[in-house]
C-alpha cells in the first residue's frame, strides 16, 4: 500500500527532495507495514525471551539468516496452547507493525505453535530420555492401589464428556465419593494448573475437612499433539511422579500417549477405562464372594464329614463303659461285703487255734507227770527208801511242773499275741485301706477281663459260632450242609441249620 504524504511549502532555497518529520516518517513506514502484509506466519527459533511484570512477552525470532523481534501482548498470553522458551523452533502467528520511537519493525503474536510435529515428538523424546535417566519412570516406583477406595480425586475439565463418563462409571460399578479439581487442559497455563491440583492432591493430610483420596485420575479427552502437551510438560510428570497417592493417567485416546503415562501408576486408554480400574464392580465382588463362601462351606462339610466318620469308628471301638463300670461296681460290692463277713470268721478261727494248742499241751502235761511217776516209782524200787527218795523226786517234778506251767504261760501269751495282732489287724481303719487296695486291685483286674472277655465284642454286634459239642466254629470250610449249629450273641443262644451254599467270599449262609 502506497502512502501519500502532503508536501510542505516549497522555500526558495530548498531543494527538490521533500522534507519529514521524524513521526511522519515512522507513521508512514508504520502503516505501509501493517497494509502490505496483514496477517502474516513466521517459523523461527526463540531467542531473547523476557517476561515483564506487565504480563507482556518479549522475544525474537531468527534464522539462519536474519532475526526478527516479536512480542505477544497480556491479553494474548492466556489463549496461548504453548509456553514459550528459548531454543525452541516455532510458527508465529500474527502481523507486522512497526514500534516508532524506536524505529524498528515487530511480529504482534496472537498464537504459536511448534515448527511440525516432528520438532515437538523430538521435544518430548528428549524430556522422556532426560526424566527416566533420574528413575522416574522406574517401576519399583509404582504403587500398589486399594481393592476398595473410599474417595475418588478427579484432575479435568468440569466441562465435558470426560468427568461425566467418570461419574457414571464409577456410580454403575460401586459407587464412591468423589472429589474433582477443575483444571484447564489445554492451554499455557495449563501445565501449571494440573501439576498444582495433582500436588494439592498429594499434600492433603488424613482426616482432614476435605478428605484425602485413595485413588487419583488424572484425564481429559482426546486431542492433536499440540492439544495433550500440557501432559508432556516436565512440571506435570515430576508431580505425578511425587504424588503419594496411586495415580491413573487417562490422557487422549487408546492410542494417544504422553510422558504423564510413564510416571503414573497405571495408564488407562480412556477415562471410562481410568474409573474401571480405580472401583472394583461391585456385582463382581458379590459374585466371587459367594462363590467363595460356596466353596468354603463345602470344604468345610467335608472335613466336618470326616471327622464324623472317624468319630463313629472310633466309638465303635470302644467298649460299653457303663456296663464295664456297673459289673465293677457290682463285684466290689460283692466284694465289700465277704470282707465284712471274713472278719468274725478269721476270729474264730483265731479261737480254735488257741483251743487247739491248749489241748495239745494239756496230753503233753499230763504224759510227762506219769513218766516222773514211773522213773519215781523206778528209784525207789532201787533205792529202797521210798522217803528219801520220794523227798528228791518230789522236788524235781516240782521243778518240772513250774517249767511246764511257764512255758504253758508263756505259748498262751504268744497265742493271745498273736491274737491281738489279727484282731489289730482286722480293725476298722485297717480294714477299709485294705478294702481300697483290694477294690483297685479288682477294677484293674476286671479292666483286664473285659478287655480279653469276648462278651464285650458280642455287645457291639459280633455272634459266636458254635458246633453241636460247644466249640467254636472259625472257618466256613469246616461246616457241611444241614449241620446244626448254635450262634451266640449277647443276650442269648440262637440254633441254626447250615445250607451248605458258599456266597461271594466264599463264606456259607445259614438258615434258622
Amino acid at each position: 500500500m502506497d502512502e501519500t504524504l502532503d508536501s510542505p511549502p516549497a522555500s526558495p532555497t530548498a531543494s527538490n527532495v521533500p522534507e519529514y518529520s521524524v513521526s511522519e516518517i515512522s507513521g508512514a513506514v508504520k502503516r505501509t507495514l501493517e497494509g502490505t502484509f496483514g496477517r502474516v506466519r513466521v517459523r523461527g527459533e526463540i531467542t531473547e525471551l523476557k517476561r515483564y511484570s506487565s504480563g507482556h512477552i518479549y522475544f525474537g525470532l531468527k534464522d539462519e539468516g536474519a532475526k526478527i523481534q516479536a512480542v505477544i501482548w497480556r491479553s494474548a498470553v492466556s489463549k496461548l496452547k504453548l509456553d514459550p522458551e528459548n531454543g525452541v523452533e516455532i510458527i508465529a502467528s500474527g502481523k507486522i507493525s512497526s514500534y516508532p520511537e524506536r524505529s524498528n519493525y515487530q511480529l504482534i503474536v496472537d498464537r504459536i505453535e511448534y515448527a511440525g510435529a516432528g520438532a515437538l515428538l523430538a521435544r518430548i523424546e528428549a524430556l522422556r530420555l532426560k526424566l527416566a535417566e533420574e528413575g522416574l519412570f522406574d517401576p519399583a516406583r509404582k504403587r500398589a492401589f486399594p481393592l476398595l477406595p473410599e474417595v475418588v480425586g478427579v484432575v479435568s475439565s468440569p466441562q465435558g464428556a470426560v468427568i461425566q463418563d467418570i461419574r457414571t462409571t464409577i456410580a454403575r460399578r460401586f459407587p464412591r465419593r468423589i472429589i474433582l479439581w477443575p483444571v484447564p487442559v489445554q492451554g499455557q497455563d495449563a501445565a501449571r494448573k494440573i501439576a498444582a491440583a495433582i500436588e494439592g492432591f498429594s499434600a492433603m493430610k488424613p482426616g482432614g475437612p476435605i478428605p484425602r483420596p485413595d485413588v487419583l485420575i488424572v484425564a481429559r479427552g482426546g486431542g492433536s499433539l499440540e492439544d495433550l502437551m500440557a501432559f508432556n510438560d516436565e512440571a506435570v510428570v515430576r508431580a505425578a511422579a511425587n504424588c503419594s497417592i496411586p495415580l491413573i493417567s487417562a490422557v487422549g485416546h487408546e492410542t494417544d500417549t504422553t510422558l504423564i503415562d510413564f510416571a503414573s501408576d497405571r495408564r488407562a486408554p480412556t477415562p471410562t477405562a481410568a474409573a474401571e480400574m480405580a472401583v472394583p464392580s461391585r456385582i463382581e465382588l458379590l459374585g466371587d464372594l459367594d462363590q467363595k463362601a460356596a466353596r468354603l462351606s463345602g470344604a468345610l462339610s467335608r472335613v466336618l464329614g470326616e471327622k464324623r466318620l472317624g468319630l463313629d469308628r472310633a466309638t465303635r471301638g470302644i467298649p460299653d463303659l457303663p456296663s464295664m463300670i456297673g459289673a465293677a461296681r457290682q463285684r466290689l460290692d460283692d466284694r465289700a461285703e465277704r470282707l465284712v463277713l471274713a472278719m468274725p470268721n478269721l476270729l474264730a478261727q483265731a479261737r480254735g487255734g488257741l483251743a487247739e494248742l491248749a489241748g495239745r499241751v494239756r496230753p503233753a502235761l499230763t504224759s510227762l507227770v506219769s513218766a516222773r511217776r514211773a522213773e519215781f516209782a523206778l528209784v525207789e524200787r532201787r533205792l529202797g527208801d521210798p522217803r528219801t527218795l520220794l523227798e528228791s523226786r518230789r522236788g524235781a517234778l516240782h521243778l518240772a511242773g513250774s517249767q511246764l506251767a511257764g512255758a504253758l504261760r508263756h505259748a498262751v501269751q504268744r497265742e493271745r499275741g498273736r491274737f491281738d495282732a489279727v484282731a489289730g489287724r482286722v480293725s476298722d481303719a485297717p480294714l477299709r485301706a485294705q478294702l481300697r487296695e483290694a477294690r483297685a486291685r479288682l477294677e484293674g483286674l476286671s479292666a483286664r477281663l473285659e478287655g480279653a472277655s469276648y462278651q464285650s465284642v458280642l455287645a457291639r454286634g459280633f455272634a459266636l459260632v458254635l458246633d453241636h459239642s460247644g466249640h467254636p466254629v472259625t472257618q466256613a470250610s469246616g461246616v457241611v450242609a444241614g449241620q446244626r449249629l448254635k450262634l451266640r450273641f449277647a443276650d442269648g443262644d440262637v440254633g441254626v441249620t447250615s445250607d451248605g451254599k458258599r456266597g461271594p467270599s466264599g463264606q456259607g449262609s445259614l438258615g434258622l
